[in-house]
């Protein structure tokens, strides 16, 4: 009963992360195509909010729930595909910190823009290219996971 409930968290905190992260870049990348400081401003508060309430809670149980079902079910932590999906975790952990300070900058550039009825500095410009650039090896390193939880491989 406790490792199928501690499968289910684990799976539902996957989703999550998973669910969210494309969530958040799709919403965010649609706003910014607009080029409508409004409802970029607005978007990116939302997104800030979301990575915060969403992502973070997962963030914080995947790892959890993650030991205690390898431990409840016997799987080593430092071999084979439970090593490679910590790892791969990590990975992961590198480029999503710096894209929540990102957001948030993000966001309070639109948000002073939109205040003095301005257009989107350079910086704002400049912050989306880096956030871009690091939701590709996010996401599919989070795919890998995935796939490495799903079918469990022998290395």
């Amino acid at each position: 009963m406790w490792v199928d409930f501690l499968r289910w968290s684990h799976v539902i905190g996957a989703a999550v992360l998973l669910g969210t992260g494309a969530g958040i870049a799709f919403f965010m990348v649609m706003a910014h195509r607009t080029g409508e400081v409004k409802l970029i401003a607005h978007t990116a508060g939302i997104v800030v909010v979301a990575d915060w309430i969403f992502t973070a809670s997962a963030v914080i149980i995947q790892p959890i729930t993650g030991v205690l079902l390898a431990k409840s079910i016997g799987w080593p932590l430092m071999q084979g595909w439970v090593l490679w999906s910590l790892l791969l975790y990590i990975f992961v952990g590198l480029f999503w910190l710096p894209v929540v300070w990102i957001q948030k900058q993000m966001r309070d550039l639109a948000r002073d823009a939109l205040r003095k009825g301005q257009t989107l500095p350079a910086r704002y410009f400049k912050l989306y290219r880096i956030w871009f650039a690091c939701g590709f090896p996010a996401f599919f390193a989070v795919l890998g996971i995935v796939w490495l939880m799903v079918s469990k491989p022998a290395f």
